[in-house]
């Protein structure tokens, strides 16, 4: 064997492949509504890299919302398996379930999800008292939150002072604020206009790449499909086509 050979082994065997984030291998999940079984996941099959943005798309009734909710551990699948940071979740129990929400994987709905008689930063400091931090660090944390997502001036306004796009923003900020390493987005651009939309993506990006979370992004949104370095596209609750962006 060649020295140069030597040494690609090498250099392969000190830094294999990463392992996926997430792990989801012959997924499915049945729904029993009024004495029928709805089949809205069938087979599924995909990893979901870090520090990337991948987004599962498909039209209504495709299955992607029961994805995104089976990854969190809302809800058990009939068969198969999803591995999250290496842990599979059908062997956690309900208490380890919950603290792999509270501690590993942030959230923004298409609804943005805030409640109505808290402040901007009353609402983005909800999950860190989860997590007892003490003032000063929830706090330090709402505070720099705000300020990526520029919105340190509306920190004492409330929901309905706010347009769609600052809710979804405070929606975002409160997601950084936890720190996590996975945030899950159902809809994100759902209810926005197409020019907020666009300004919800950007920083969407921006934190996959300044603060190297990784997203998952549910949506049917052509922006975000274009956006994403992964789309694993959905149809009848099964998967029909992954497509990777160049570079």
């Amino acid at each position: 064997m060649s020295s140069h050979s030597s040494s690609r082994n090498s250099d392969n065997h000190r830094h294999p492949p990463a392992e996926p984030l997430i792990r989801v291998q012959d997924l499915s999940h049945v729904y029993h509504l009024e004495g029928e079984d709805v089949h809205a996941l069938t087979g599924v099959t995909l990893d979901i890299p870090t520090g990337r943005m991948t987004a599962i798309v498909g039209r209504s009734g495709s299955g992607k919302t029961t994805l995104l909710n089976l990854i969190a551990g809302l809800d058990t699948p009939v068969r198969g398996s999803i591995h999250v940071e290496g842990r599979d979740l059908r062997a956690l129990t309900e208490d380890e379930r919950l603290a792999l929400r509270r501690d590993d994987l942030g959230f923004i709905f298409q609804s943005f999800g805030l409640l109505p008689l808290l402040t901007a930063a009353e609402n983005v400091g909800v999950p860190l008292r989860m997590r007892h931090l003490s003032r000063m660090e929830r706090e330090a944390r709402v505070t720099e939150a705000l300020d990526w997502v520029g919105l340190t001036r509306r920190a004492r306004h409330r929901p309905y002072e706010l347009s769609g796009g600052e809710q979804q923003r405070v929606a975002i900020a409160r997601a950084l604020a936890a720190r996590p390493r996975i945030v899950l987005a159902d809809e994100p651009t759902g209810q926005l206009d197409s020019q907020t939309g666009r300004r919800i993506l950007d920083l969407l990006r921006r934190m996959v790449e300044e603060r190297g979370v990784t997203l998952v992004v549910v949506s049917h949104d052509p922006m975000v499909m274009a956006e994403a370095d992964i789309v694993h596209e959905l149809r009848d609750g099964r998967l029909v086509e992954t497509r990777q962006k160049a570079g």
